[in-house]
């Protein structure tokens, strides 16, 4: 699955956005303030929304006055095109969710999920709710079949700030509907912390690693134990990227914990992770990320330069942009020209703010960049030199 198109309305900083054809792996970048990080969390409200409810992921952003851009009134708009195959054919599907307020609380105003059942004609909702009340078609993948002799199942659900996905979802029958819960489910949004990812674990299982970092000795040594291949190649990257790493090893210890140990070609014993660098954990935990034998359908990495040699972020970026080609799709947010120096304009966007709202540029709209980046310029080069107008590196 692939996300193609953005649209937001009254959701934070973003008073109105759309972005259209959006590549594999995208890169946003700009000063401090601009709405990286918020762009990111439309997929962390998102995922919130689905665990919880609307209520609950408004209030861990402070509330739905918060959320709704200043200054306006109405509702908050997210709307998300993405194509999924269905019945054996790859479909555009568009999932549009509205959010209001009643008697100050809120509630999903409207929420829709639409596909066209052939080249021709409009859209049809195959999920349509609103206020906790809708319907959904149950059997979605007869295309053959006339509009009217789909079968549509009534629904009511527990509550107006609770979304319809989130139940319906579960079952098979509504096919776009499960379709995209698991999608959801299986985003990373990533908020990783170096201090986390040091500590040893107890000892337990774990397949993908956390948003957070905390189980990445647990992760290592699943990926030791039931993928060596893979392992093997982290550990050869490894090798190229830190000097002196020789191995690493997810440890048991005698109090039934897992510890990562790292290993240095020029000492007998190995240092624990507690003791080595921040660059050193950090890199290990993004190529464990990228190498995961079940990829993310979406990863957003934020600011990956930090703690990283800025010689390394042109091959880092490479590993992002292999995993974008054979797995899931890669978001990123950056203030390092040195990273933005191996990108193409077509994966690069900037970000502006005008009267306190947020606007996105993308780099291969530019003719003159996109002339420049073919002589032999390089993007981070081109944006230190002001060709990303309104948009300086910090």
């Amino acid at each position: 699955m692939k996300i193609e198109s953005i649209k937001l309305k009254n959701f934070k900083t973003f008073q109105s956005l759309e972005l259209r054809n959006i590549p594999e792996l995208a890169i946003f970048v700009g000063a401090n303030g601009v709405g990286k990080t918020t762009l990111f969390d439309v997929f962390g409200f998102l995922s919130d929304a689905l665990k919880n409810n609307v209520r609950q992921a408004l209030q861990k952003r402070g509330g739905f006055k918060e959320v709704i851009s200043r200054g306006q009134t109405g509702l908050i708009e997210i709307e998300l095109q993405f194509r999924l195959t269905i019945a054996g054919k790859y479909r555009l599907v568009t999932y549009r969710l509205e959010i209001g307020e009643q008697n100050g609380k809120p509630i999903v105003e409207r929420e829709i999920l639409r596909y066209k059942r052939s080249s021709y004609g409009s859209p049809y909702h195959f999920l349509d709710f609103s206020r906790g009340n809708g319907y959904a078609i149950t059997n979605e993948e007869d295309f053959d079949k006339k509009d009217e002799e789909l079968g549509r199942e009534t629904q009511k659900l527990g509550a107006p700030d609770i979304l319809a996905i989130k139940g319906l979802g579960q079952f098979d029958k509504f096919k776009a509907a499960n379709a995209f819960r698991s999608f959801i489910e299986n985003w990373h949004v990533s908020d990783f912390h170096i201090a986390e990812a040091r500590p040893s674990q107890e000892a337990g299982y774990a397949e993908h690693l956390s948003t957070t970092g905390e189980n990445l000795s647990l992760v290592a040594q699943y990926i030791f134990e039931n993928h060596t291949k893979r392992f093997n190649m982290v550990l050869e990257k490894m090798k190229q990227r830190v000097p002196g790493v020789s191995d690493v090893i997810a440890k048991s210890t005698i109090d039934g914990r897992i510890v990562l140990q790292f290993q240095d070609g020029s000492f007998k014993d190995p240092f624990i992770a507690n003791f080595v660098s921040d660059g050193t954990i950090k890199m290990f935990a993004y190529l464990i990320l990228l190498h995961d034998p079940h990829p993310h359908p979406l990863l957003c990495i934020e600011e990956p330069e930090n703690q990283l040699y800025p010689n390394l972020l042109v091959e880092l970026l490479d590993e992002f942009r292999l995993y974008a080609n054979t797995g899931g799709q890669v978001f990123i947010s950056s203030h390092s020209p040195d990273l933005l120096n191996g990108a193409k304009p077509n994966e690069v966007y900037w970000l502006t703010k005008t009267n306190g709202y947020t606007k996105i540029e993308h780099a291969l709209g530019h003719k003159e960049i996109v002339a420049l980046y073919d002589e032999g310029d390089k993007l981070g080069y081109l944006w230190k030199e002001g060709y990303f107008v309104g948009s300086n590196p910090q």
